[in-house]
């Protein structure tokens, strides 16, 4: 075997040249090439700010002082290319140069291009692929810096250049901010920092680069999602790494049984809640319960980092949009897929493109309030179009459960209209506990209005506002009926005992029939508020008049 070796960019950027030498893979003191098409690369993505050029010299820096300890001989070789010859290339002249090299050096080429390789081994070169070999199970080496900073209840590690390092201590909804150390971290040590990050996640098989652009890195390094950013993106050097601290399952929730029973026919579901609140963990539950269910789940998300089964296989944006990933996505005909998270007007049209393909969607949005995160979809879509596309409402918050609405469609006349003229299409957003209508969303002429329904203000406690629900009971005879009288916002609610259940009654104030008819299976009686019987028994049980009922 030669101890001559040209060096592609790849084994640069991938750092996988130093494992060789180090390994002694490639002799004793061998002779290592690296031409200026290499540092003329390294060079330029360092200068846009990409944090793989900052990694690919660090590698250089490594080789030339392994040159100065006698370890290798390096030569620097050939031509620097043009900007211009250097954007060009993917077509692949650069590499043919890189190439040309090794012939007139009679040296193998190292590389970890699949691509050069073979081409290099068609005209007729030894080639040495440089690809990691890392076993499946490995773990994250513990002499990572970033992991000094974490303990059991770390949320969330901030470090930035010449200020002292802070942690998110706690859980999602109930955290602190807290400085680890007083000592503020150097210049040096967030590049360090920030190039062994880049190292470990390119050569770990389990790890990847999500975003990079000019000035900033989006790296998933296992369970810990980390953003790196620099000038001119940032003022200053900042690392911000965060891992989800539990995995819960659905049975960790504040969830009943008809809860559970509205997930299991929902179709349209946000997942909504501040920052932190922990909707991707609920969510990532909600995906490995439905998985229990013998569903197809997929993801979709701008940064993988849902914490789910392994047979659930987590999508990201396909030649950097997620159009194109939702384009493959459909053809893969899951059964439900979990977006996170929905943001962009884009990510709307997606979320709603696979409802109306049939397609069930949990998606996650930020907002403050359970309402919010529906007032995102409107105007982006028709309102006669959401109710099919969002049916449930679940609003995280301190990790838990808060809220849950349910959307329905119906035609009415808009609560505080009076002319039954004025009916029109209306979404109505109930309170899923208590059924409560919260808020109507409609149009107004060319506005939509998204109406919270003032709840009704009793005149014994004036200064709350909240649905006024009294009882009126009458310890009675053997001839009288106890009746139980809700109040509501638009109507009245009178229930006997279920044993009455579809009895014909007469209903009573005091010695006075106000009306008769028939209880339901579920022993009640509902009035409209708008007629006359409604308002007589709001009347009678305000002047505290005893109201009942006898069997007809």
């Amino acid at each position: 075997m030669s101890d001559k070796f040209v060096c592609d960019t790849s084994v640069i950027f991938n750092g996988q040249i130093l494992t060789l030498i180090e390994d002694g893979e490639l002799g004793e003191k061998p002779e290592i090439f690296i031409s200026n098409i290499v540092v003329a690369e390294v060079e330029y993505r360092t200068n846009i700010h990409k944090d793989i050029g900052f990694f690919g010299l660090r590698v250089l820096k490594e080789l030339r002082n392994l040159h100065d300890k006698g370890e290798i001989i390096l030569h620097i070789v050939g031509k620097r290319p043009s900007r211009e010859e250097i954007k060009m290339a993917p077509g692949g002249e650069l590499d043919a140069l890189i190439r040309e090299y090794a012939k007139e050096n009679n040296a193998i080429l190292i590389t970890a291009d699949r691509i050069q390789g073979d081409v290099g081994e068609f005209e007729g070169l030894e080639v040495l692929f440089a690809w990691e070999k890392k076993s499946k199970e490995e773990l994250l080496p513990i002499s990572l810096k970033i992991l000094e900073y974490f303990d059991e209840e770390t949320m969330s590690v901030h470090l930035k250049q010449n200020i002292p390092p802070y942690a998110k201590k706690g859980s999602p909804g109930s955290w602190r901010l807290q400085k680890i150390s007083d000592e503020p971290i150097s210049n040096k040590l967030i590049e360090d920092i920030a190039m062994e990050i880049a190292e470990v996640t390119r050569e770990d098989q389990h790890s990847f680069i999500e975003i990079e652009k000019e000035g900033a890195v989006v790296a998933q390094m296992r369970e810990f999602r980390i953003v790196i950013t620099r000038p001119p993106f940032s003022k200053d050097v900042e690392i911000t790494a965060a891992r989800p601290l539990v995995s819960l399952q659905l049975s960790d929730y504040s969830i009943d049984s008809r809860l559970q029973k509205r997930l299991h026919k929902a179709e349209g579901i946000l997942v909504a809640g501040p920052p932190g609140a922990g909707k991707s963990t609920f969510s990532a539950a909600l995906a490995n319960y439905y998985l229990k269910q013998e569903k197809v789940i997929k993801t979709l998300e701008s940064v993988r980092d849902l914490q789910v089964e392994p047979e659930i296989t987590q999508y990201t944006k396909l030649e950097g949009n997620l159009e194109n990933s939702a384009d493959i996505l459909l053809l893969v005909r899951p059964d439900f897929t979990i977006f996170d998270e929905v943001r962009t007007t884009k990510d709307f049209q997606i979320y709603s493109d696979f409802r109306l393909s049939g397609v069930g969607m949990v998606g996650v949005v930020h907002s403050s309030s359970a309402i919010d995160a529906i007032q995102r979809f409107i105007g982006r879509i028709e309102l006669g179009m959401l109710p099919s596309i969002i049916d449930t409402i679940i609003f995280i918050e301190g990790g838990d459960i808060s809220t849950v609405f349910v959307l329905k469609m119906t035609v009415k006349v808009p609560y505080g209209f009076r002319d039954k003229d004025l009916a029109r299409p209306v979404v109505e957003v109930r309170n899923f506990k208590n059924d409560r209508l919260e808020f109507e969303i409609y149009n107004f002429g060319n506005d939509v209005v998204v109406n919270p329904i003032k709840l009704k203000e009793s005149k014994y406690k004036s200064e709350q506002f909240r649905e006024l629900t009294r009882y009126g009971k009458v310890k009675g005879n053997k001839e009288r009926i106890e009746l139980n009288i809700e109040i509501m916002l638009d109507k009245v609610i009178l229930r006997a005992s279920p044993k009455f259940a579809s009895q014909n009654i007469a209903v009573f104030s005091g010695k006075e029939e106000i009306f008769t008819g028939s209880l339901s299976r579920k022993a009640e009686i509902n009035l409209s508020l708008s007629n006359k019987e409604g308002k007589k028994i709001v009347k009678e049980f305000d002047r505290n008049r005893e109201i009942y009922a006898r069997i007809k």
